[in-house]
Protein backbone atom coordinates (compact mmCIF):
# COMPACT_ATOMS: atom_id res chain seq x y z
CA UNK A 1 0.00 0.00 0.00
CA UNK A 2 1.26 3.07 -0.65
CA UNK A 3 1.27 5.61 2.32
CA UNK A 4 1.83 9.27 3.25
CA UNK A 5 3.51 9.57 6.35
CA UNK A 6 4.01 12.53 8.34
CA UNK A 7 6.09 13.36 11.54
CA UNK A 8 9.23 11.30 12.25
CA UNK A 9 9.69 11.93 15.51
CA UNK A 10 10.94 9.75 18.57
CA UNK A 11 7.46 7.79 18.00
CA UNK A 12 6.83 8.77 14.15
CA UNK A 13 10.38 7.23 12.92
CA UNK A 14 10.16 3.86 14.08
CA UNK A 15 6.60 3.48 13.29
CA UNK A 16 7.01 4.38 9.35
CA UNK A 17 10.05 1.93 9.88
CA UNK A 18 7.80 -0.57 10.73
CA UNK A 19 6.01 0.05 7.80
CA UNK A 20 8.52 -0.24 4.99
CA UNK A 21 9.81 -3.61 6.75
CA UNK A 22 6.65 -4.64 5.76
CA UNK A 23 6.43 -4.05 2.41
CA UNK A 24 4.97 -0.22 2.07
CA UNK A 25 5.78 1.91 -0.14
CA UNK A 26 5.97 5.15 1.81
CA UNK A 27 6.31 9.15 1.10
CA UNK A 28 7.63 10.47 4.13
CA UNK A 29 7.61 14.40 5.48
CA UNK A 30 9.28 16.13 8.21
CA UNK A 31 11.14 18.84 9.67
CA UNK A 32 13.99 16.88 10.95
CA UNK A 33 16.51 16.28 7.51
CA UNK A 34 18.28 13.44 9.46
CA UNK A 35 14.98 11.63 10.19
CA UNK A 36 13.76 11.63 6.49
CA UNK A 37 17.30 10.52 5.43
CA UNK A 38 17.24 7.55 7.48
CA UNK A 39 13.73 6.98 5.92
CA UNK A 40 15.14 7.35 2.55
CA UNK A 41 17.99 5.31 3.01
CA UNK A 42 15.16 2.21 3.69
CA UNK A 43 13.67 3.12 0.45
CA UNK A 44 11.06 5.87 1.02
CA UNK A 45 10.61 9.04 -1.14
CA UNK A 46 11.08 12.53 0.75
CA UNK A 47 8.98 15.30 -0.11
CA UNK A 48 8.97 19.59 1.03
CA UNK A 49 5.22 19.64 2.57
CA UNK A 50 2.37 17.89 3.73
CA UNK A 51 0.80 18.97 0.82
CA UNK A 52 3.14 17.40 -1.14
CA UNK A 53 2.31 14.11 0.65
CA UNK A 54 -1.15 14.42 0.16
CA UNK A 55 -0.65 15.27 -3.51
CA UNK A 56 0.66 11.62 -4.06
CA UNK A 57 -1.21 9.43 -1.35
CA UNK A 58 -4.78 8.55 -0.97
CA UNK A 59 -3.60 7.33 2.72
CA UNK A 60 -2.23 9.59 4.94
CA UNK A 61 -0.37 9.03 8.68
CA UNK A 62 0.14 12.19 10.85
CA UNK A 63 1.95 11.52 14.14
CA UNK A 64 3.01 15.11 15.21
CA UNK A 65 2.90 16.26 18.99
CA UNK A 66 -0.47 17.87 19.71
CA UNK A 67 -3.36 19.71 17.95
CA UNK A 68 -2.01 22.46 16.60
CA UNK A 69 0.53 20.83 15.14
CA UNK A 70 -2.19 18.46 13.35
CA UNK A 71 -4.71 21.18 12.65
CA UNK A 72 -1.12 22.64 10.47
CA UNK A 73 -0.65 19.69 9.00
CA UNK A 74 -4.09 19.22 7.57
CA UNK A 75 -5.15 22.56 7.58
CA UNK A 76 -2.75 24.98 7.71
CA UNK A 77 -0.62 26.55 4.35
CA UNK A 78 1.21 24.02 2.88
CA UNK A 79 -1.50 21.27 4.66
CA UNK A 80 -2.81 18.39 3.29
CA UNK A 81 -6.24 19.89 2.39
CA UNK A 82 -4.44 21.31 -0.69
CA UNK A 83 -3.95 18.75 -2.48
CA UNK A 84 -5.75 15.51 -1.18
CA UNK A 85 -8.41 14.48 -3.50
CA UNK A 86 -12.01 13.62 -2.49
CA UNK A 87 -11.78 10.10 -0.68
CA UNK A 88 -8.45 10.69 0.97
CA UNK A 89 -8.23 9.39 4.40
CA UNK A 90 -6.41 10.90 7.02
CA UNK A 91 -5.32 8.73 10.29
CA UNK A 92 -4.00 10.39 12.67
CA UNK A 93 -1.57 8.43 15.03
CA UNK A 94 -1.06 11.98 17.56
CA UNK A 95 -2.37 12.11 21.02
CA UNK A 96 -4.52 15.28 21.00
CA UNK A 97 -7.99 17.02 22.26
CA UNK A 98 -10.71 14.85 21.38
CA UNK A 99 -12.42 17.68 20.76
CA UNK A 100 -9.92 19.15 18.34
CA UNK A 101 -9.96 15.73 16.22
CA UNK A 102 -13.65 15.71 15.44
CA UNK A 103 -13.44 19.81 14.31
CA UNK A 104 -10.35 19.50 12.17
CA UNK A 105 -12.25 15.93 11.13
CA UNK A 106 -15.48 18.03 10.58
CA UNK A 107 -13.01 20.87 8.30
CA UNK A 108 -11.54 17.29 6.06
CA UNK A 109 -14.96 16.37 5.48
CA UNK A 110 -16.14 19.57 3.57
CA UNK A 111 -13.29 18.66 0.86
CA UNK A 112 -14.46 15.15 1.06
CA UNK A 113 -11.85 13.77 3.11
CA UNK A 114 -12.14 11.17 5.68
CA UNK A 115 -10.32 10.93 9.21
CA UNK A 116 -9.78 8.29 11.73
CA UNK A 117 -7.87 9.47 14.82
CA UNK A 118 -5.59 6.50 16.13
CA UNK A 119 -3.25 7.57 18.90
CA UNK A 120 -1.31 4.50 20.55
CA UNK A 121 0.43 3.81 23.39
CA UNK A 122 3.25 2.13 24.45
CA UNK A 123 5.84 4.91 24.04
CA UNK A 124 9.43 4.29 22.09
CA UNK A 125 10.37 0.72 22.97
CA UNK A 126 6.73 -0.73 21.72
CA UNK A 127 7.03 1.85 18.62
CA UNK A 128 10.34 0.13 17.93
CA UNK A 129 8.99 -3.31 18.25
CA UNK A 130 5.65 -2.61 16.71
CA UNK A 131 3.78 -3.76 19.41
CA UNK A 132 2.13 -0.30 20.15
CA UNK A 133 -1.62 -0.53 21.36
CA UNK A 134 -3.92 1.99 18.93
CA UNK A 135 -6.98 3.10 19.79
CA UNK A 136 -9.28 4.32 17.03
CA UNK A 137 -12.16 6.21 15.98
CA UNK A 138 -14.45 7.00 13.03
CA UNK A 139 -15.96 5.32 10.79
CA UNK A 140 -15.65 1.70 11.50
CA UNK A 141 -15.65 0.71 7.90
CA UNK A 142 -12.86 2.69 7.41
CA UNK A 143 -11.05 0.75 10.45
CA UNK A 144 -11.71 -2.37 8.80
CA UNK A 145 -10.05 -1.63 5.42
CA UNK A 146 -6.90 -0.42 7.05
CA UNK A 147 -7.11 -2.43 10.18
CA UNK A 148 -4.13 -4.76 8.88
CA UNK A 149 -1.87 -2.31 8.01
CA UNK A 150 -2.16 -0.42 11.30
CA UNK A 151 -1.69 -3.58 12.90
CA UNK A 152 2.06 -3.88 11.27
CA UNK A 153 3.11 -0.65 13.73
CA UNK A 154 0.73 -2.85 16.84
CA UNK A 155 0.33 -5.30 19.11
CA UNK A 156 -3.40 -4.36 19.40
CA UNK A 157 -5.69 -2.37 17.30
CA UNK A 158 -9.34 -1.57 18.74
CA UNK A 159 -12.00 0.14 17.78
CA UNK A 160 -13.44 2.66 20.22
CA UNK A 161 -15.73 4.47 18.19
CA UNK A 162 -17.08 7.48 16.35
CA UNK A 163 -14.30 10.44 15.88
CA UNK A 164 -12.34 11.82 18.57
CA UNK A 165 -13.06 8.42 20.85
CA UNK A 166 -9.89 7.49 19.97
CA UNK A 167 -7.98 9.80 21.74
CA UNK A 168 -10.81 9.79 24.71
CA UNK A 169 -9.75 6.05 25.16
CA UNK A 170 -5.92 7.45 24.85
CA UNK A 171 -6.40 10.45 27.50
CA UNK A 172 -7.96 7.70 29.97
CA UNK A 173 -4.65 5.32 29.29
CA UNK A 174 -2.24 8.62 30.14
CA UNK A 175 -4.34 9.63 33.28
CA UNK A 176 -4.04 6.26 34.34
CA UNK A 177 -0.32 5.38 33.51
CA UNK A 178 0.65 8.42 35.13
CA UNK A 179 -1.27 7.71 38.50
CA UNK A 180 0.42 4.21 38.42
CA UNK A 181 3.62 5.81 38.39
CA UNK A 182 2.38 8.24 41.64
CA UNK A 183 1.49 5.22 43.27
CA UNK A 184 4.40 2.79 42.48
CA UNK A 185 6.96 5.29 43.22
CA UNK A 186 5.04 6.14 46.76
CA UNK A 187 5.49 2.24 47.46
CA UNK A 188 8.94 2.34 46.85
CA UNK A 189 9.51 5.13 48.77
CA UNK A 190 7.61 3.26 51.65
CA UNK A 191 9.78 0.75 51.17
CA UNK A 192 13.38 2.63 51.18
CA UNK A 193 12.45 4.26 54.41
CA UNK A 194 11.12 1.35 56.02
CA UNK A 195 14.20 -0.19 56.11
CA UNK A 196 13.51 -2.98 53.32
CA UNK A 197 15.35 -3.43 49.75
CA UNK A 198 12.86 -1.68 46.87
CA UNK A 199 14.11 -4.26 44.60
CA UNK A 200 12.61 -7.29 46.30
CA UNK A 201 9.63 -5.33 47.36
CA UNK A 202 8.74 -4.82 43.55
CA UNK A 203 9.54 -8.81 43.05
CA UNK A 204 7.04 -9.61 45.95
CA UNK A 205 4.65 -7.47 44.42
CA UNK A 206 4.53 -7.61 40.59
CA UNK A 207 2.98 -11.30 40.76
CA UNK A 208 -0.32 -9.82 42.61
CA UNK A 209 -2.99 -7.98 41.98
CA UNK A 210 -0.44 -4.35 42.49
CA UNK A 211 1.43 -6.06 39.20
CA UNK A 212 0.49 -4.45 36.07
CA UNK A 213 2.32 -3.20 32.78
CA UNK A 214 2.98 -0.59 34.20
CA UNK A 215 4.92 -1.68 37.12
CA UNK A 216 7.10 -3.81 35.27
CA UNK A 217 8.35 -1.13 32.93
CA UNK A 218 8.66 1.69 34.64
CA UNK A 219 9.72 0.22 38.86
CA UNK A 220 13.19 -1.19 37.14
CA UNK A 221 13.93 2.08 35.69
CA UNK A 222 13.41 3.68 38.70
CA UNK A 223 15.50 1.24 40.57
CA UNK A 224 18.57 1.56 38.32
CA UNK A 225 17.76 5.11 37.90
CA UNK A 226 17.45 5.52 34.18
CA UNK A 227 15.35 8.14 33.09
CA UNK A 228 16.08 8.43 29.77
CA UNK A 229 13.11 9.18 28.12
CA UNK A 230 10.87 6.54 26.64
CA UNK A 231 8.32 9.16 27.28
CA UNK A 232 8.80 12.48 28.19
CA UNK A 233 7.34 14.05 31.25
CA UNK A 234 6.82 17.05 29.27
CA UNK A 235 4.71 15.31 26.01
CA UNK A 236 3.08 13.60 29.38
CA UNK A 237 2.01 16.87 30.70
CA UNK A 238 0.47 18.48 26.80
CA UNK A 239 -1.34 14.60 27.49
CA UNK A 240 -2.90 15.47 30.71
CA UNK A 241 -3.38 19.05 30.16
CA UNK A 242 -6.02 17.65 26.81
CA UNK A 243 -7.20 14.92 29.66
CA UNK A 244 -8.29 17.97 31.85
CA UNK A 245 -9.52 20.32 29.21
CA UNK A 246 -11.95 17.88 27.65
CA UNK A 247 -13.14 16.79 31.37
CA UNK A 248 -14.39 20.19 31.94
CA UNK A 249 -16.09 20.12 29.10
CA UNK A 250 -17.80 17.59 29.88
CA UNK A 251 -17.87 18.21 34.13
CA UNK A 252 -15.97 14.69 34.57
CA UNK A 253 -14.16 14.61 38.06
CA UNK A 254 -10.47 14.69 37.98
CA UNK A 255 -8.96 15.22 41.30
CA UNK A 256 -6.35 12.55 40.87
CA UNK A 257 -5.13 13.80 37.14
CA UNK A 258 -5.03 17.48 38.55
CA UNK A 259 -2.63 16.76 41.09
CA UNK A 260 -0.53 14.67 39.08
CA UNK A 261 -0.24 17.57 36.62
CA UNK A 262 0.86 19.42 39.45
CA UNK A 263 3.85 17.07 40.80
CA UNK A 264 4.93 17.03 36.83
CA UNK A 265 4.70 20.73 37.19
CA UNK A 266 7.09 20.68 39.83
CA UNK A 267 9.34 18.23 38.30
CA UNK A 268 9.61 20.54 35.40
CA UNK A 269 10.51 23.28 37.87
CA UNK A 270 13.51 21.44 38.79
CA UNK A 271 14.30 20.67 35.07
CA UNK A 272 13.20 17.10 34.88
CA UNK A 273 10.59 17.53 31.82
CA UNK A 274 12.64 15.68 29.62
CA UNK A 275 13.22 13.09 31.62
CA UNK A 276 11.00 9.93 31.21
CA UNK A 277 7.78 10.00 32.77
CA UNK A 278 8.78 7.24 35.38
CA UNK A 279 11.33 10.29 37.11
CA UNK A 280 7.75 11.13 38.83
CA UNK A 281 9.85 9.07 41.48
CA UNK A 282 11.86 12.44 42.16
CA UNK A 283 8.94 13.94 43.50
CA UNK A 284 8.78 12.04 45.92
CA UNK A 285 12.57 11.49 46.75
CA UNK A 286 12.98 15.36 46.82
CA UNK A 287 10.56 15.41 49.72
CA UNK A 288 11.75 12.48 51.37
CA UNK A 289 15.65 13.14 51.04
CA UNK A 290 16.21 10.21 49.44
CA UNK A 291 16.80 8.03 46.71
CA UNK A 292 14.43 4.82 45.77
CA UNK A 293 17.42 2.49 44.12
CA UNK A 294 18.25 -0.55 45.88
Amino acid sequence: MKLGFIGLGIMGKPMSKNLVKAGHELVVFDFNQAAVDELVAMGAKAVKSSANVASECDVIITMVPNSPHVRAAALGKGGIIETAKPGTVLIDMSSIDPVESKAIGAELFKNGIEMLDAPVSGGEPKAIDGTLSVMVGGKKELFDRYYDMLMVMAGSVVYVGDLGSGNVAKLANQMIVAINIAAMSEALMLAKKAGADPELVYQAIRGGLAGSTVLDAKAPMVLSRNFNPGFRIELHMKDLTNALNAAHAVTAPVPLTSFMMEMMQSLKADGCEKDDHSAIAKFYEKIAGVTIES
